[in-house]
This record gives structure tokens, C-alpha cells and sequence, in this order.
């Protein structure tokens, strides 16, 4: 038979074996923590959706039937920036106010069906209509290719 004294100390040695196992998961918990933090914090470190730089924001204006982009202070950058854009018409009508210093910029439109309907250097500053394509959502591209300067368009249904 067990003496009360045994019981105590086989009950003292559980809880101890108990906690220190506890404290073990704690700390395991802690560790994976502060890993998971630790990669997230890194991604922050630098922006993948700003091909630019951090220093260069894009101001976008995506509405239906109407987007403008505009940047300014652009150096020698070289990117592509895509954006999806609702556009109820068939055709849109561009306006380009660019100053670009060096390299070039160039402005592709596709319709909803994915056919390029506009296209030019944005250097070409003006008013322009698109060909005729298909209501939808379309694709606004903007292709940097060692641009440096100020890009200004917007795009319309036409």
C-alpha cells in the first residue's frame, strides 16, 4: 500500500515533469513566433508592387470609363505596370502630357477580348482615340524602358 508521503512526491514529481513540458511548448511557440514575424517584416522591406522605386509613387485614378496615371520624378526607370480598367465603350480617347527626358515610355491599351487597340509613345503628347474593341474590362500598360521624367495620361470612354 501507498503511503500518503509517496503519492505527494510521485504527484509533485507529474506536475513538475508537466510544467517543464508547458514551458517547452511555450517556448517552441515563441520561437516559430518570432520566425513567422521575422519573414513578414523582411517582405516589408521592399516593395514588389512599385517596379519604380520606393521613391516614385505612381497616382492612379481607376474609375469606369475613366483612369488616369501620372508619375513624376522618374529616373532611368525600366518597368512594366499593368491595370485592369472598365470601360462600358467600345473605343477610348487618350490625352498624353508627358516630359521625358531620356529613355521612353510607351501606353498599351488592350480591350476585354485582349486585342491591343491603342498604342503609342508617351512621348507623343496629344489627344487620341483607340480602335474600336470590345466593352469590358480592358488592360492599361505602362512600359518604362530607362525613362526618366514626368508621365501624365488619361484615358476615356470615347
Amino acid at each position: 500500500m501507498l503511503r500518503a508521503d509517496s503519492i505527494s512526491a510521485i504527484l509533485t514529481q507529474l506536475w513538475n515533469v508537466t510544467m517543464q513540458a508547458r514551458a517547452r511548448i511555450i517556448q517552441s511557440v515563441r520561437l516559430v513566433t518570432a520566425v513567422v514575424m521575422l519573414g513578414a517584416l523582411s517582405a516589408c522591406g521592399s516593395d514588389r508592387s512599385n517596379p519604380l522605386s520606393p521613391a516614385v509613387q505612381p497616382e492612379v485614378v481607376n474609375n469606369t470609363d475613366a483612369f488616369s496615371f501620372q508619375v513624376t520624378g522618374v529616373q532611368n526607370a525600366s518597368a512594366t505596370l499593368d491595370y485592369s480598367w472598365q470601360n462600358t465603350g467600345t473605343v477610348a480617347t487618350v490625352n498624353q502630357s508627358a516630359s521625358i527626358a531620356s529613355g521612353s515610355a510607351t501606353l498599351v491599351i488592350r480591350d476585354a477580348a485582349g486585342t491591343q487597340v491603342y498604342s503609342r509613345s508617351l512621348s507623343d503628347n496629344g489627344t487620341f482615340t483607340s480602335t474600336a474593341g470590345v466593352a469590358g474590362t480592358w488592360t492599361v500598360r505602362v512600359v518604362f524602358s530607362g525613362t526618366s521624367g514626368t508621365i501624365n495620361f488619361r484615358s476615356d470612354k470615347g
